[in-house]
């Protein structure tokens, strides 16, 4: 899998992206990060980015010249609409990646949403900052918006690096055990569930001992066990 990341502030993603499981993913090629600075496409003596807001109002808004420039130089393609009319199409102009805007008007990111993203080859990543992106941005670029929670950030990098760290786990070959993204919190295979309590030696401690059921060595048991303990 592929994923680029448009940003502000890069040097955020350093240490998430370059330790544990994400840098060993990386390192054995099984998928490949890239972090492309905004500013590179800024305009003008003063590197612009964003604007004030019309009609007026607090803060900046990112502009579209500079966003649409980006998106089209790393992904490709022009997501092209009727202006929204009834019955008006959407047309993609050789899209080359499924393009993503962190936004608390996005939907949800959930477990499943999580599956379905790491199905995906290419992932393009848009952080916005400031009061946002132009409108524009998102009507002709960008392919869905996406919320990991119902609050304010001061940007979409942290929420970047949530969907990365997710998504990478569900790649084949990066926990090294599949069963390790198989069963495990909201999984398919735990039926959307929190996963059961685990627990490993010493078998007591300051009065607190491991279930007996875990010991004894009767699967069957320890199974029905961990259905039950599903929340």
């Amino acid at each position: 899998m592929r994923i680029d990341v448009l940003t502000l502030f890069p040097a955020m993603f350093t240490g998430p992206l370059t330790e544990s499981i994400l840098r060993r993913a990386q390192d054995d090629k099984l998928m490949k990060i890239d972090i492309h600075d905004l500013r590179k496409w800024a305009l003008g003596k003063y590197k612009q980015i964003d604007d004030s807001p019309y009609g007026g109002g607090a803060g900046m808004v990112m502009r579209v010249d500079v966003l649409s420039a980006a998106i089209e130089e790393i992904s490709g393609g022009l997501r092209i609409t009727d202006n929204g009319k009834k019955g008006s199409k959407s047309e993609i102009r050789n899209p080359k990646a499924h393009r993503i805007y962190f936004s608390p008007r996005g939907k949800k990111l959930t477990q499943t949403r999580v599956e379905q993203l790491a199905k995906k080859d290419h992932l393009l990543l848009l952080c916005g900052h400031y009061e946002g992106v132009d409108q524009r941005v998102i009507d002709g670029w960008i392919d869905e918006e996406i919320s990991i929670g119902n609050y304010v950030l001061t940007g979409g990098e942290l929420p970047a690096m949530v969907l990365i760290d997710a998504v990478a786990r569900q790649l084949p070959g990066v926990l090294g055990k599949e069963a390790s993204a198989h069963e495990e919190s909201f999984s398919k295979a735990l039926d959307r569930k929190k996963e059961y309590p685990h627990y490993t030696r010493p078998e007591e401690f300051r009065g607190m001992k491991v279930p007996d059921v875990l010991l004894g060595g009767h699967h069957k048991k320890i199974e029905q066990w961990r259905k039950e303990q599903l929340r």
